[in-house]
């Protein structure tokens, strides 16, 4: 899963990109990879696969994974080159969501950008500059598609088609609120175009310490970002990235302890997952073995075979059977020959479709 991070500067962006790739690097013991200045993997927080390592004695401990693209510079102008944002706009075409951190609190020591805290005309502002980009990439296809469309009648007919979404965009509209798509093949022109507004967005609200106890409930500006996003059905967590920033000095014991203090039952990091794999309809489902204990990110709904092939390939192509035992109940028993012996152990066919928690061995002959 990759997440592209946005904001304007001084919102808190690079603070809270810093500070979560740092907790999830250490929280997992998993070595923080940089790929580039702007690009961080972290891994995925999941209590299970600790519990599943002791059981088995297991000599590796594997989590899913996170990549996060962090937007720098991304300022008013930046689609036509102004700050630095024009140069990592193109890095974020391919990530699965965007994470658009709004500023919505007040900090005398912290000057806005444009002078003021308005977390909507923030967001405003940063949709307008993803606007402008998908607009230079329409007209690309839109100069293509022109020179093929006299003789050619599905490039006429997606010429029409993308036509229609530039009218859209250019009213200062979003590309996943464009409803008018007639067929299967206009769904997956659009998904191809890998548009900047097509894609889902979850609204990191940066507050100070003060509202993190009770979620931003009074605070005018998460409440703002609140009714922006159930409009376009996007996803909002609150976080504090000072106090992300603090907490990723810590160890897991004082991690927790600084948390409770806080009132606080999960980092920032943990919302976001949370709030990320509900937006995009993920699950993880996990093997178990004293070679390795692994947790694999699917979509839900997602059936075994497609389910055995983010393993490998070999095992969707060679597909027999899966024998699937629920992580509650193969903790609860303690062994996976005892939660066998219970009849806990289901044999799944090629229609089973994984769920959440399943701990599963994929049987395969190619």
């Amino acid at each position: 899963m990759k997440l592209g991070i946005v904001g304007l500067p001084n919102v808190g962006k690079s603070t809270l990109f810093n500070s979560l790739t740092k907790a999830g690097a250490e929280s997992a013991n998993y070595p923080f990879c940089t790929i580039d200045p702007n690009v961080g993997v972290v891994t995925v927080p999941d209590k299970r696969l600790q519990v599943l390592g002791d059981m088995y004695t297991t000599k590796k401990i594997v989590p899913a994974a996170i990549e996060f693209v962090d937007i720098a510079g991304l300022v008013k102008g930046a689609s036509k080159g102004e700050g630095l944002g024009n140069q990592f706009l193109a890095n974020i075409r391919e990530v699965d969501a965007i994470v658009h951190v709004v500023r919505c609190f007040e900090d005398t020591n912290i000057v806005h950008v444009d002078g003021s805290i308005n977390p909507m005309r923030d967001i405003e502002t940063i949709n307008l500059e993803l606007i402008f980009s998908d607009l230079e990439i329409l007209e690309r296809r839109i100069a293509k598609a022109t020179k093929l469309a006299r003789n050619d009648k599905s490039a006429a007919k997606e010429l029409a088609f993308l036509e229609k979404i530039k009218n859209h965009l250019e009213d200062d509209r979003l590309a996943k609120t464009f409803e008018d798509i007639a067929d299967e093949e206009e769904e997956n022109w659009i998904e191809s175009y890998n548009l900047l507004t097509y894609k889902p967005v979850i609204y990191a609200a940066n507050v100070m310490e003060d509202d993190l106890a009770n979620d931003g409930a009074d605070n005018a500006g998460v409440q703002a970002v609140r009714e922006y996003a159930a409009k376009e059905n996007s996803e909002v967590f609150v976080v504090c990235a000072q106090i992300e920033q603090e907490l990723a000095e810590l160890d897991e014991e004082e991690k927790k302890e600084f948390l409770e203090d806080l009132g606080l039952s999960e980092s920032g990091l943990e919302k976001l997952i949370r709030a990320s794999y509900k937006l995009l309809g993920l699950i993880s489902f996990l093997t178990a073995g004293e070679q390795e204990v692994r947790a694999w990110t699917i979509t839900d709904g997602m059936k075994a075979p497609q389910a055995a092939g983010k393993i490998h390939t070999d095992f969707e192509r060679g597909f027999i059977r899966a024998e699937v035992v629920y992580y509650d109940d193969l903790v609860g028993n303690g062994t996976y020959q005892a939660a066998k012996e219970k009849g806990l152990v289901r044999l799944e066919g090629k229609e089973y479709i994984v769920k959440d928690g399943d701990v599963i061995l994929f049987r395969f002959n190619v």
